[in-house]
């Protein structure tokens, strides 16, 4: 298994991860702020963007990416570093917080704390996504260029898609598309809920949930991070499920705190 990764800055190590189906690149607008305070290193998660899949036989479940990541830390030579990620992202990185391999943990909508039926809805949602006939491709590739065509496709996962570029929003349905693993993740989700978050006490933790996710629902699923992390600092954005390009200085602030009290 190859990881592929972007890296830039000096400082504290900090690992970036992504949602399902997306790539290292929708944390750019993010990236420039940390890079002053921070050694950045954003990831592609195994079978999506350039990465390579995960070892045959192994289900890509959020577990098994955390174990996967706590791997390339070790290869990497980073010790314990801040770690921050977005919807499936986000629950690696508090899987990461429980095994104690990270310093900080700051998760953007973290998948997990759905409801059966919320789960289902997310994995139906993004599956359409995922098995887009190949006919009709060239023509959802022609409409996400447009600023209209953004605001149809990507309204769910983005508070203002239409601040996403245009080359962004392309090339995130082209890696989506060509992603191995995009498939099989969504159907791990089927084995995975948060639980235990008592045993995140020792690590700094920050949950961050857009008020116009769409498809992690806000007001359904942030209360319930807050019953089961009560130790953790919850903060509302306002931005959607995907908060890079809504509001890129608000998840840059999130993360800079977080990982201002994982110091020392």
């Amino acid at each position: 298994m190859s990881l592929n990764f972007h890296r830039a800055g000096s400082g504290p190590p900090l690992v970036l991860l992504h949602g399902v189906g997306h790539h290292w690149q929708a944390w750019r607008p993010v990236i420039d702020r940390l890079i002053d305070s921070f050694d950045v290193i954003a990831c592609d998660s195994p079978g999506f963007g350039r990465s390579t899949p995960l070892p045959a036989g192994l289900e890509p479940t959020v577990h098994v990416y955390a174990e996967a990541f706590a791997g390339f830390f070790s290869e990497l030579g980073v010790a314990r570093p801040h770690v921050a990620g977005n919807s499936m992202g986000g629950a690696i990185a508090l899987e990461l917080a429980r095994r104690h391999e990270v310093s900080s943990a700051t998760a953007f909508s973290p998948a997990g704390f759905w409801s059966p039926a919320e789960r289902r809805f997310c994995q139906l949602s993004l599956g359409l996504l995922c098995g887009l006939p190949r006919p009709l491709r060239p023509a959802v590739r022609a409409l996400a260029a447009t600023r209209a065509g953004r605001v149809v496709l990507f309204r769910q996962a983005f508070g203002w898609p239409a601040r996403m570029p245009a080359a962004e929003a392309v090339a995130t349905l082209e890696d989506a598309w060509a992603a191995p693993a995009f498939a099989g993740a969504l159907a791990a989700f089927d084995h995975y809920d948060f639980s235990a978050g008592e045993r995140l006490r020792d690590t700094p933790v920050a949950i961050a949930w857009g008020r116009y996710d769409r498809l992690l629902i806000h007001a359904r699923q942030a209360p319930r991070a807050r019953a089961r992390l009560p130790s953790a600092r919850h903060l509302t954005l306002g931005a959607g499920h995907v908060p890079f390009f809504d509001d890129p200085a608000a998840v840059a602030e999130t993360i800079r705190v977080t990982a201002a009290a994982g110091q020392g």
